[in-house]
C-alpha cells in the first residue's frame, strides 16, 4: 500500500504527534509498505530517526508572508522555494515557538478555507505533489489541515483520513468568535473525509461532541512505540533514594507545576519517604521563566537539593531516565489524547501516578500499570505518590503490569497492523463515510 502521510512539524520542539506519527510510518515500512512522511509548516524534531521527507510543505515563511501581504500570495515559485529551505525554517522555529497559539487565529481560518484562503497556491504545491506520487490513501496528522482535503479528495480521488491527537489544545485557545468558525470549517472540509482516526476512545467522544462530526465517522487506533532500546533490567537503586520522575514537555499544560506541588506535599506529609524529584522533556524559551519559578518554590520548601533537571535529546537519554526513576508523574492540566511518555514508562517497567481523566483511565484500566488520583488535587496526587512509593509490592506489580501491557498491545508494530487493516477496508471498498 502507497500511504501519504502529512504531519505538521511543531516549531522546533519534540511534539507528541510528530513523534507517534514518525513512528508509525517508520513501523509501515517495516511491515512492507510505501509509507511517505510529509512535514507541513517547519520540519518535525523526533528523538529516533527521522522518517520525513526533505521538502516541507505550507512553509512557515511563506504562510505568514502570505497571510499578511498580499504581494507574496502572487510571488513565483522560486522565490517561494527560498523561503522553504529546512535550515531556515528550523532557525525560525526559534522565534515560531515564542508565538501565542491565541495570536494566529486569522491565519489558522485563512489555512481551512483552503483553495478559498490566502494560502491557496501552498494548496496546489501539495495536490501535484501529491498527484505525481499516486498514493493509496492520504492520512492527515489533525483537522487543522483539513483546508486542503477538498482539493486533494477532488485531485486523487482516493480515501482521505484525518487523525485527531490535540486539535483542542490549540483551539481552545483561540476567541469564541475565531473557534467557532474554525469548527464550521473543519465540519465543511470534512464532506471530503472518509473517516477520522482518534489515539483513544475519550478522544473519540470528546473530539466528536467538541467540533460536531459523527462519533461512528471516529475510529480508534491507539498509539504504540518503538521498543528498540526499552527495558531490560532497570539501574540497580542501591542506596539511590526513591526518585519520582516527570518527564514531558516542561510547560503549565504538561502539569509541571502540579508534580512539584505534589512532591513538596508528600515530602511534608509525617512519615513520608525522603524521595526525590527528577525532571526531564524539552523546554522551550518561553517557558523558561515558569521553570525557574518552579525551582524557586522547591527553594523555599528546603527541597532544591532533592531536585535534578536532566537534558534528554537522545532516545538513549530518555531511556537512561526512566531506568533511574521508580514511579513517572505526568500531572496534565489538559486531557490528553495520547500519553506516549506512559507507554515509554512502562517499556521500562516503570509505574505511573496520574489525574484520573483524558486517556488515562483508558491506559491504566487496561494494564494496571499504575495509580489514577482526583484530577486537580493536589493532596490526591501527593497521596498517589506515597502509596506507590512505601509499597514495594504494588510498585513492582504495577511496572511489571505496564511492561507487559505494552509488549502486548502498545507496540509500533500493533499501531502499524491496525491503521491498515482500517485503510485496508476504505482502499478496496472506495466508499466514504458522509460527515
Amino acid at each position: 500500500m502507497r500511504i501519504a502521510f502529512i504531519t505538521a512539524g511543531a516549531a522546533g520542539m519534540y511534539c507528541g504527534s510528530c513523534m507517534r506519527d514518525n513512528t508509525l510510518v517508520t513501523a509501515l515500512r517495516r511491515l512492507g509498505h510505501d509509507a511517505l512522511l510529509i512535514p507541513a509548516y517547519m520540519p518535525i524534531k523526533v528523538d529516533e530517526p527521522d522518517a520525513s521527507q526533505q521538502k516541507v510543505f505550507f512553509g512557515g515563511v511563506n504562510i505568514y508572508l502570505e497571510q499578511k501581504f498580499w504581494l507574496f500570495r502572487h510571488t513565483p515559485r522560486f522565490l517561494d522555494r527560498l523561503f522553504n529551505f529546512r535550515w531556515l525554517l528550523k532557525w525560525v522555529s526559534r522565534f515560531a515557538v515564542r508565538a501565542k497559539y491565541s495570536e494566529q487565529g486569522e491565519l489558522t481560518i485563512s489555512m481551512l478555507q483552503g483553495t478559498h484562503g490566502k494560502q491557496s497556491k501552498e494548496v496546489e504545491k501539495l495536490v501535484e505533489y501529491l498527484r505525481d506520487e499516486k498514493p493509496d490513501v492520504v492520512l492527515f496528522t489533525n483537522a487543522l489541515l483539513s483546508g486542503v482535503i477538498p482539493a486533494v479528495k477532488k485531485a486523487l480521488g482516493v480515501p482521505v483520513f484525518v487523525t485527531l491527537q490535540g486539535d483542542d489544545i490549540f483551539l481552545d485557545e483561540l476567541s469564541e468568535r475565531e473557534r467557532q468558525r474554525c469548527f464550521a470549517l473543519i465540519r465543511e472540509n470534512g464532506r471530503s473525509v472518509d473517516g477520522y482516526i482518534s489515539t483513544s476512545a475519550y478522544y473519540a467522544d470528546h473530539m466528536a461532541e467538541y467540533i460536531g462530526i459523527p462519533r461512528e465517522s471516529i475510529r480508534v487506533v491507539r498509539p504504540g512505540i518503538n521498543l528498540a532500546g526499552h527495558g531490560g533490567a532497570a539501574d540497580a537503586r542501591g542506596t539511590r533514594p526513591l526518585t519520582v520522575g516527570y518527564f514531558a514537555r516542561i510547560c503549565p499544560e504538561k502539569g509541571f507545576h502540579r508534580a512539584v506541588e505534589a512532591f513538596i506535599t508528600l515530602r511534608q506529609t509525617p512519615g513520608a519517604p525522603a524521595a526525590k524529584l527528577k525532571a526531564s522533556g524539552w523546554m522551550g524559551e518561553n517557558n523558561r521563566a515558569y521553570f525557574d519559578a518552579q525551582v524557586k518554590r522547591l527553594t523555599s520548601a528546603g527541597l532544591i537539593d532533592d531536585f535534578e533537571h536532566v537534558e534528554s535529546p537522545t532516545h538513549e537519554d530518555k531511556v537512561r531516565f526512566m531506568r533511574a526513576i521508580d514511579v513517572l508523574c505526568v500531572p496534565t492540566v489538559y486531557r490528553e489524547p495520547k500519553g506516549l511518555y506512559v507507554l515509554e514508562a512502562w517499556a521500562n517497567g516503570v509505574p505511573v501516578v496520574l489525574p484520573a481523566h483524558g486517556t488515562f483511565p483508558e491506559l491504566i484500566d487496561s494494564s494496571g500499570g499504575g495509580l489514577l488520583v482526583a484530577p486537580d488535587s493536589i493532596d490526591a496526587l501527593a497521596d498517589g505518590l506515597r502509596q506507590i512509593l512505601t509499597d514495594d509490592e504494588l510498585r513492582t506489580r504495577a511496572g511489571r503490569a505496564g511492561e507487559a501491557a505494552v509488549r502486548e498491545r502498545f507496540t509500533a508494530d500493533v499501531m502499524a497492523r491496525e491503521t491498515v487493516a482500517l485503510l485496508d477496508q476504505f482502499i478496496s471498498n472506495q466508499v466514504p463515510v458522509t460527515v
